[in-house]
Formats: structure tokens, C-alpha cells, sequence
């Protein structure tokens, strides 16, 4: 089992609070449409800074946390438990790199170890489980490499510059991180 020092660092990353200042970052990641497109199913919108104020957006059934490199402490990205059903020990993730410079270099691999260390070390989760957008082919080879397994589509259930894309619907069960 990991030291409690360590459940916040990964080798690449660490999982850090929301900071004031991180606003104005996200809000340059909203000007991003690739980005968007790929971290959520909504349409992409251009948000300010304003838009961002991430204090006490913690609840009862959902945790965020920023993506920070380790050596420079730079912000990176997020990831998210959230729909946290304790009475099931169920719960889903989500996670984004919005700096383009930190992507495809294991920062996101990384990132997805930690948030399954802390959902199912942590919360006492049994089961994670996301969605993701059938196009998205470097999140779904990120998921497997940690473990998670595809469960179904919903298909036809995105729709992009004319094109109806699939969702994929993977999970990860504790057995599964622990083996």
C-alpha cells in the first residue's frame, strides 16, 4: 500500500486544490474547441475567468481536483469523481489535460492512476466508471492502459460538424485496480 504522503502524487503529477489564480488558465482552456470537444459532450462556449471561481464546488458527491506537475508546479489539467453513490460505492471520473504541451507524455496515464488510487483507497469505492466520445481514440487507449473495460456505446448519441458519434461506456471494479 502507498505511504499517505503519497496519495496525492503520482511520478508526473499531483492532485491539488483549486487555486484563485487557476481561473484565468481554465478560461484560455475554454478557447480551445479541440479541447473541449473532447473533454466534454456539450457545445464548446469561450468562458471567462469569472466563470471559474472553483471555491466550495466540492460536495457530498463529487470531488475535483487540479492537475500540477510535480517539477514546476504548473497546472495542467483536472480530474473529477463525481454522481458518487456511497450507499452503491459507486462513482464516475472525468478528466482533462488542457495544456496541450503535456499531452501524449503519460501526465494524463499518470493523473488516472492517482484519482483511481484515491476513489477506491480513499472513498472505499467498489466501481468507476465514464463515458467518453468515440472519436476521443487517445483517452480510450489512457483508460484501458489503467485498467478500465468497455461495457457498452450509446450510440449515435454525440453529434459533431454533421457526424453522429458513439459514446463509450467503460468501468474499472476495485478487483480490477487491485490485481
Amino acid at each position: 500500500m502507498e505511504s499517505p504522503d503519497s496519495l496525492f502524487h503520482g511520478q508526473l503529477v499531483r492532485l491539488s486544490a483549486c487555486r484563485p489564480e487557476d481561473a484565468a488558465t481554465l478560461a484560455l482552456w475554454s478557447e480551445d474547441a479541440d479541447y473541449l470537444r473532447n473533454v466534454d459532450t456539450d457545445f464548446a462556449v469561450p468562458r471567462g475567468a469569472e466563470c471559474f471561481d472553483k471555491s466550495g464546488t466540492n460536495s457530498a458527491n463529487s470531488i475535483e481536483f487540479h492537475l500540477r506537475t510535480l517539477a514546476d508546479d504548473i497546472l495542467i489539467g483536472f480530474v473529477a469523481l463525481f454522481g458518487i453513490e456511497w450507499n452503491n460505492q459507486c462513482g464516475k471520473m472525468a478528466i482533462g489535460i488542457g495544456n496541450p504541451d503535456f499531452r501524449n507524455k503519460g501526465y494524463g496515464t499518470d493523473a488516472l492512476r492517482l484519482i483511481l488510487r484515491y476513489g477506491f483507497q480513499e472513498l472505499n469505492l467498489h466501481r468507476i466508471g465514464l463515458d467518453v466520445i468515440s472519436y476521443n481514440e487517445r483517452a480510450i487507449h489512457a483508460y484501458k492502459k489503467v485498467g478500465f473495460r468497455v461495457e457498452g456505446q450509446l450510440r449515435e448519441s454525440v453529434l459533431r460538424d454533421g457526424q453522429k458519434y458513439n459514446r463509450i461506456l467503460m468501468s474499472i471494479l476495485r478487483p480490477e485496480y487491485e490485481s
